[in-house]
């Protein structure tokens, strides 16, 4: 049988010199690129478009409702039946409800003090408040620092309860629900829920519990968050405008106008009867207080966010706990919302545009499709239509929609205006975080049930300063050493080689001039990619 010369297997254009492997590649992605390649961009494109459609929608939206709540909008005390709990001396404190402090901690060597003493100080009748620490640490030394700071709280007069577990089985949520069960617990009707971090005033009760006292269709009241370490570093500049828009806008409007919004987790009070009409704490997903939340406002249960009343807390300052902050809070609602997302369908004790608003504006828009947007069209599409001319992207799109969106979440924080094109750039990195996250929950992958405390500093990087600039002492503080490889993130350093190459061919042969963009994002990358991002410890 005659030999049969390979040239005949394939078509003449790729018969070229065996040695031309460029060649070959490149005449492959001609004959694929038309067919298939370009087609599937430019899917990909319309479908970013539409979700940035949204996106803006969404944006639009809040922005009207907020202003019109700002102005012609009752404040929550003539929206509700309010009034103070004044002291009677006939009566002594028995006109004050029962309240219960639940502070969880988990090695919180930095801050215990902070919560235990803020909470210690609240200005409510003592024998009608119980604190509650809920200590799930590991580190023995810390559990007896923190239960001798509770000794000596109790040695004042304090009611204060120091509670451990043998294991940290639910974490947080098993924490809180293992404290609820205690038998002292019984006769509360209140409970407040502080992170260690976090420092409310002395008139925190007396302004929240009212609402609760005088309108018994309502759950939940929750403070805003206010940060103490703001203008310690830029990662925690950029995360203040992120969460400002959260709570000047996205919760100010869920209050007004559905009376729902996430549980924050902390920095909130709530009526212990309708935690337990909700079925309780529950585990099954890392955003154990959006899983509360939303349970028992299908029971037809109000909340009243309260913006004027602030707690102060602090934000993670090194990258790697944001990073592992942002990983639960992207994964968990995800998850959350592939849970129970037939479960709100079905319910009947809610109106039709309350469940529309909780499963299209809360869950769809705000926690999947803002982080798949961004990070899928602003580092992954709109970049390889640069190496692909053929696909169309309206510049309408590229530019004015996202301009839009961009200065929109900057109301929240204008004093950090003039950081809003690096909080873009920041945030595009982030959305790659967020984004896995978010598949990785929405498919309930390895990662979903990840729990990792955010890791808090306290005053450690103050007093570090403070004592490396003490002249008087005799030996400056000894440097921590560290690798140099485990800051680097090699997910990020991929994206940013990736980002320069599309920026340099756009320099050479684009139109548009996306490279400015390009090379500016890619600085970005990397700058996160070799760890010099936040605060090093």
């Amino acid at each position: 049988m005659a030999q049969i010369s390979p040239k005949l297997l394939i078509p003449e254009s790729f018969q070229v010199s065996r040695d031309d492997i460029t060649g070959q590649l490149g005449l492959i992605w001609e004959l694929i690129k038309t067919p298939l390649i370009v087609p599937l961009l430019q899917l990909g494109v319309y479908i970013c478009l539409a979700m940035s459609l949204m996106l803006f929608m969404e944006r639009v939206y809040m922005g009207i409702v907020i202003i019109l709540v700002k102005l012609f909008w009752k404040k929550p005390e003539k929206r509700y039946n309010f009034e103070l709990i004044q002291d009677d001396v006939e009566l002594g404190s028995s006109n004050f409800p029962v309240v219960l402090i639940q502070i969880p901690m988990f090695n919180e060597k930095e801050v215990y003090k902070i919560s235990i003493g803020a909470a210690c100080g609240l200005s409510w009748p003592s024998d009608r408040l119980v604190i509650q620490v809920l200590d799930d640490s590991t580190d023995h030394a810390i559990k007896l620092m923190v239960e001798q700071e509770c000794q000596r709280w109790a040695s004042k007069g304090i009611n204060i309860t120091y509670q451990i577990r043998e294991n940290r089985t639910g974490y947080k949520a098993g924490a809180l629900k293992e404290g609820l069960k205690r038998s002292y617990v019984k006769h509360c009707e209140y409970v407040a829920i502080f992170d260690a971090d976090f420092r409310p005033e002395p008139d925190f009760l007396r302004r929240s519990i009212p609402f609760l006292v005088n309108n018994p269709d309502i759950a939940l009241v929750q403070a805003r968050w206010r940060f103490v370490n703001a203008d310690e570093c830029l990662l925690t500049r950029m995360q203040e405008m992120s969460l400002d828009y959260h709570f000047t806008v996205e919760q100010e409007v869920g209050s007004a106008t559905h009376a729902f919004f996430g549980f924050n987790g902390t920095a909130g009070i709530w009526r212990i009867a309708a935690i337990n009409e909700a079925g309780g704490w529950k585990d099954r997903t890392t955003v154990e207080d959006m899983d509360l939340a939303v349970r028992a406002s299908l029971r037809g249960w109000k909340f009243v966010y309260l913006g004027d009343l602030q707690v102060k807390s602090e934000l993670p300052s090194t990258f790697k706990a944001f990073r592992f902050q942002q990983h639960r809070w992207s994964c968990g609602p995800a998850n959350l919302f592939r849970k129970m997302v037939w479960e709100i369908i079905q319910n009947k004790k809610v109106k039709f545009w309350k469940k529309v608003y909780v499963i299209y504006s809360f869950f769809f828009v705000r926690k999947i499709i803002a982080h798949m947007v961004t990070f899928c069209f602003y580092c992954v599409v709109l970049p390889l239509t640069i190496l692909i001319p053929e696909v169309w992207v309206p510049i309408w799109g590229a530019v004015y929609i996202p301009s839009v969106i961009t200065i929109l979440n900057s109301v929240g924080t204008p004093r950090s205006i003039h950081l809003l094109f690096y909080w873009i750039l920041f945030e595009n990195v982030m959305s790659l975080h967020r984004t896995k996250a978010t598949f990785i929950g929405l498919l309930e992958a390895g990662r979903a049930n990840e729990w990792v405390v955010t890791e808090k500093l306290g005053d450690a990087v103050k007093k570090a300063a403070d004592a490396a600039k003490n002249k008087n002492n005799a030996k400056a503080p000894r440097k921590l050493k560290f690798k140099f490889t485990d800051r680097l993130n090699t997910l990020e350093l991929g994206f940013a080689a990736f980002l320069f190459l599309c920026g340099c061919y756009d320099f050479v042969h684009g139109k548009n001039n996306y490279f400015v963009y390009l090379f500016l994002q890619t600085i970005t990358f990397f700058i996160t990619g070799i760890g010099y991002v936040g605060t090093i410890i």
